[in-house]
């Protein structure tokens, strides 16, 4: 069970608004573009609260490292294909983004069978910034097109290549250091064995 905190518990509720912003995307309606930036702003907004809160109340927790780039990867992949189907956003976007997040996620899975939790970098908030200012202007704006939401496109998908490969990268480094720190300790351990001073009879 995790602990129940108020960043964790806002976590969750941007896990919970996922589906919500899909129906308001997919289902025609007058107002729909509309409901369904308001969701999106209020999940983004929840992302940067919870961060914040964890911080400055240090209640950060193993649940709210692991699941808060989870949530946020759900929320920009179920917007990003929504959008597809919208023919709002071209598909290869979408797939290049997605596959970095698949990708990351199995990363951290990865290093977590190691006993090892890499929280979101700078690069990786970065990163989730200016795909939520994309999802945004994909969402809000009329004419998706126009060269400023192609710039955030472009944008978006350079910087989550970029911190894909950084995120690579500091797991790799994190392991190395883990195995040395691993192979240190086994070596202190024999050397400080009695058969090893005394030598054996």
């Amino acid at each position: 069970m995790f602990p129940v905190n108020l960043p964790n518990s806002l976590t969750v509720i941007r896990i919970l608004l996922v589906p919500v912003l899909v129906v308001a995307l997919l289902v025609e309606s007058p107002n729909g573009s509309t409901i369904a930036a308001i969701v999106f702003a209020l999940a983004a907004v929840t992302d940067g609260l919870d961060g914040y809160i964890a911080r400055s109340r240090e209640s950060i927790t193993t649940f709210g490292k692991v699941m808060d780039p989870i949530a946020d990867k759900l929320l920009i992949a179920a917007a990003l294909i929504s959008l597809v189907s919208l023919d709002r956003v071209a598909a290869w976007v979408a797939m290049v983004i997605i596959g970095r997040e698949f990708a990351v996620s199995g990363l951290r899975i990865f290093a977590g069978a190691k006993g090892l939790v890499i929280p979101a970098s700078q690069l990786g908030r970065l990163k989730t910034i200016v795909q939520v200012a994309m999802v945004l202007a994909l969402i809000a704006a009329n004419d998706t097109g126009a060269w400023w939401v192609q710039a955030l496109v472009y944008a978006s998908v350079a910087i989550t290549l970029i911190s894909g490969a950084d995120y690579f990268l500091n797991v790799r480094r994190k392991i190395e250091e883990h195995q040395q720190a691993a192979t240190a300790r086994a070596r202190s351990r024999a050397e400080q064995s009695p058969d090893r001073r005394r030598g054996t009879v």
